[in-house]
């Protein structure tokens, strides 16, 4: 999942040096909403994975 918002980023990065400003746009909101679902997976796995066994 990370390496997708990187690759989405990367995306805008390079749209938004030629002048490609939608595509940058759109890229960058991607690259953010899966930076944030990966954050939110991360810390539920974090948390699920400290307690003890049932």
């Amino acid at each position: 999942m990370l390496s997708w918002a990187l690759t989405f980023l990367i995306i805008a990065i390079i749209a938004g040096v030629l002048g490609f400003g939608g595509i940058a746009g759109t890229a960058t909101g991607i690259a953010k909403i899966l930076f944030l679902v990966f954050l939110v997976l991360f810390v539920v796995s974090l948390l699920v994975g400290r307690r003890p066994p049932v």
